[in-house]
C-alpha cells in the first residue's frame, strides 16, 4: 500500500494529528506511531499508511532540518521539528526572567534556528526603561528585538509579527503572562477553536493548553505555539556545544592558555579575562557555568 506524506500539527502522548492532502483535498487525520515509540514531533513531515478514512498509522518520519527539545537528566522533550525561527516573547510586566530568555537562546544556538526577542506591552510606559535595558543586553549579542503591543495596538503588532513570519516555521516561547496567546490569537483569529478541534480529535479531554501545536499562516509559513513552561533544560549539550552557543564567547575560544581549557578557574583562561574587561556580561558567564554545572549531572539510581 502507498504510503501517503503528511504535516504533524499537534500532538498528544502518543497521538498526533496530521494534516494532508489526500485526493486533492486537505484533510485532518489522528495517527499513531507503530509500537511504544513516539520520536515524532510537531512540525515533523512524516510517511503514514491509512487505518480506517481518517486514521492513520506513522510509518516513518522525513529526515529533519532542525529539531528543538529541551531536557533535565531524567528526560528530554521534543517541542517541534524542522523550524527556521525562535520567537521570545518577553514583556514589561510582570517581570521576566533572563534565565529561561538566555536557555531559550542558547537552545536556538545549538539548534541552528534563528532567536528573536518579542518586548510586548510596551503601551506600559512606567516599567518600559527597565524592560529595554534588560532586552538591551541581547540586542548587543546581536539578537533582534521587536517592540509591540497587543492589546494597545494590534493592528501595528499583526503587521510587524506577519512581516517576521513570513516564509518561516516559527515557534513562540514564553512564561505566562507575557501575551503569547493575545499575539498567536491576532495571528490566527480561530485559534482558539482550532485547539477545541484538535483537542476532540486527539481525545485530550479538558487538557486544551498542554500540547505544542501548529497553524498554518499560509502555503509558506508555519506558527508554532508550545505551552507555556518555566524550566527549560539543556541538559542534552555537552560542555563544547554550549560554549559555542554563546556568540559572544566565539572571538576569544581558542585563545586560552590550554586548549582543554574548561573556562572556569584555568589560569591563562581569554573566556574569564573577557568577563573581567566587561565585553563578557557576568550574568551570562553565570549561566554558562550553570548549564555545564546541570550537563555533568548524571541521573542517580
Amino acid at each position: 500500500m502507498a504510503h501517503l506524506q503528511g504535516l504533524v500539527i499537534a500532538a498528544h502522548g502518543r497521538h498526533y494529528l496530521i494534516q494532508a492532502t489526500i485526493n486533492g483535498e486537505v484533510q485532518k487525520l489522528h495517527c499513531v506511531t507503530r509500537g511504544k515509540k513516539s520520536d515524532v514531533s510537531v512540525g515533523d513531515v512524516v510517511e503514514f499508511a491509512l487505518t480506517s478514512k481518517n486514521q492513520g498509522v506513522i510509518e516513518a518520519i522525513t529526515p529533519r532540518q532542525t529539531l528543538l527539545y529541551r531536557s533535565d537528566q531524567y528526560k528530554s522533550k521534543m517541542l517541534a521539528a524542522n523550524l527556521t525561527q525562535l520567537l521570545i516573547v518577553v514583556a514589561t510586566e510582570p517581570s521576566f526572567t533572563d534565565d529561561l530568555v538566555s536557555r531559550a537562546l542558547v537552545a536556538a544556538e545549538s539548534s541552528g534556528i534563528k532567536p528573536h526577542l518579542i518586548l510586548n506591552k510596551v503601551d506600559v510606559t512606567e516599567s518600559l526603561p527597565k524592560a529595554r535595558e534588560r532586552v538591551g543586553l541581547y540586542e548587543k549579542l546581536g539578537y533582534p528585538v521587536h517592540e509591540v503591543s497587543a492589546k494597545a495596538d494590534p493592528e501595528g503588532t499583526r503587521m510587524t509579527m506577519e512581516n517576521l513570519m513570513r516564509g518561516q516555521s516559527t515557534i513562540l516561547i514564553g512564561q505566562s503572562g507575557m501575551g503569547k496567546s493575545s499575539l498567536i490569537n491576532l495571528l490566527i483569529p480561530d485559534a482558539e477553536i482550532a485547539t477545541r478541534e484538535i483537542s476532540a480529535a486527539l481525545d485530550t479531554g479538558k487538557h486544551t493548553t498542554t500540547f505544542t501545536r501548529l497553524y498554518q499562516m499560509d502555503e509558506n509559513s508555519n506558527v508554532i505555539d508550545s505551552p507555556g513552561f518555566q524550566e527549560f533544560g539543556l541538559h542534552h549539550l555537552s560542555e563544547g556545544m554550549l560554549e559555542r552557543a554563546f556568540p559572544e564567547f566565539l572571538p576569544h575560544l581558542g585563545h586560552c592558555k590550554f586548549y582543554n581549557c574548561h573556562h572556569h578557574a584555568e589560569p591563562g583562561c581569554a573566556i574569564l579575562a573577557a568577563v573581567k574587561d566587561g565585553s563578557i556580561a557576568p550574568m551570562r558567564y553565570e549561566l554558562f557555568e550553570q548549564l555545564v554545572h546541570e550537563s555533568a549531572q548524571t541521573a542517580g539510581y
